[in-house]
């Protein structure tokens, strides 16, 4: 047998046999009662000390675990209405399983199984929960529909942030039936939708909401007249330089950002802490809505705004503000003569696709209709004399801009 004299060999070996003990001994402290893979057949015991927990159309159900080695889950089966049934799982790892889907606020019944890795089943444990109110119908009946300009708008609490789809729609006179729009998905704290392109007369609205099980809630509709709403005369818009607003570059003056011309050029700025410019829009005017329209054929990207703020101020000459933020402000947040009367960001591509791999339709789709935004908290907002557009983010992160063409609708103040 050739002898190892070599110090550093010995070290090793005898290091690798205390670490294969170590292991040895942590693995098997750290073992699961639970098999990791079973032939046995034998039934497992049902779960105990069950405890409900009702919430907005679910419930949260907790359990004591049954002694069964070869356990693998928890099966809950329940029907959520009439017609639809479904199964939860819970894995063995813990002692709580949702049910969620219910249509209404009442009692159902829910069957829980014990189930082992053979697949067996425990005898079934039947437990009895009483929903609150669900969420869809929580969010739709308690929905405000008021007169918007051109339009209509629904607003309303989201409070548990639950995924839901917005149904509008609005009676045809000619056709006599309710024509939908596209449905609106939301998963945030609150509803805002507002609906345009309505002439001033009475119109009858409506709605319902709809959740991810399939659950659909009455449909609540009333009749308002929207408010008066036009596109903002653009040959009465001028430009108005503030010392804060940023250095143009190569030529695209700011005129140009208004002068409803989608080709070259447009608006355009050197490197500087802003990316802001200010203009006239002439005549006092509440606004209501503004499109901006990036320019091709990057929409999507390099010095292409990503989000912005719309500043508007009601005096005849408005001043500067020397500390001007370049973050996004809350929105109704004054500086100086000037008020924030709605943050934006620019929308992902209608296909889906990346922002750098946006496809042609996508390009020619937001180049000749550009982004439309909606002004935010419209009827608490003054009627405006002037504009600040700042751009807060550009695709690229960049510290200049481009814009083709910005346009705004409102109702002027006689």
């Amino acid at each position: 047998m050739k002898k190892i004299n070599n110090g550093r060999s010995i070290v090793s070996i005898l290091y690798v046999a205390v670490l294969l003990v170590v292991l040895l001994i942590a693995c098997k402290k750290g073992q699961s009662n639970i098999e990791i893979v079973s032939n046995d057949k034998t039934k497992p015991g049902v779960v105990t000390n069950v405890k409900v927990e009702n919430l907005n159309g679910s419930a949260r159900i907790t359990y004591t675990l049954p002694d069964s080695k070869n356990l693998l889950y928890v099966l809950a089966t329940y029907n959520i209405n009439d017609k639809v049934v479904r199964q939860t799982k819970a894995s063995y790892y813990t002692d709580t399983v949702m049910v969620d889907g219910f249509a209404k606020a009442k009692e159902y019944t829910v069957t829980l199984n014990a189930v082992s890795r053979a697949n067996i089943m425990s005898d079934p444990i039947t437990v009895k929960v009483n929903p609150k109110i669900p969420n869809y119908l929580l969010i739709n009946d308690n929905l405000a529909i008021t007169p918007d300009f051109g339009g209509a708008n629904f607003y309303g609490l989201n409070p548990n942030k639950t995924p839901v789809a917005i149904h509008i729609l609005s009676y045809n006179e000619g056709t006599k039936v309710y024509d939908e729009q596209d449905p609106q998905y939301l998963s945030n704290d609150t509803v805002n939708i507002s609906v345009r392109g309505f002439s001033v007369k009475n119109t009858k609205f409506a709605v319902f909401t709809t959740d991810r099980f399939g659950n659909v809630s009455d449909t609540v509709t009333k009749e308002l007249t929207p408010l008066f709403e036009t596109q903002l005369d653009k040959s009465k818009f001028f430009t108005f330089h503030l010392g804060t607003d940023s250095p143009i570059g190569y030529g695209w003056e700011l005129k140009y950002l208004f002068d409803n011309n989608l080709g070259d050029p447009g608006w355009h700025t050197t490197s500087a802490p802003l990316k802001i410019c200010s203009f006239g829009i002439g005549p006092l005017a509440k606004i209501s809505r503004v499109v901006l329209y990036n320019r091709l054929p990057d929409i999507w990207g390099y010095q292409n705004s990503r989000q912005f703020t719309i500043w508007g101020s009601t005096k005849d000459n408005p001043g500067d503000y020397p500390s001007w933020p370049a973050t996004v402000t809350a929105v109704g947040t004054v500086m100086g003569d000037w008020v924030n009367l709605g943050n934006f960001v620019v929308p992902l591509p209608p296909s889906g696709a990346p922002p750098n791999q946006a496809t042609d339709a996508d390009k020619a789709t937001a180049g000749a209709n550009g982004f439309s935004f909606n002004m935010p908290n419209v009827s608490q907002m003054p009627a405006v004399k002037y504009i600040r557009f700042q751009c807060t983010q550009t695709w690229a992160g960049l510290d200049y801009v481009n814009a083709k063409e910005i346009t705004l609708f409102g109702a002027p103040v006689q």
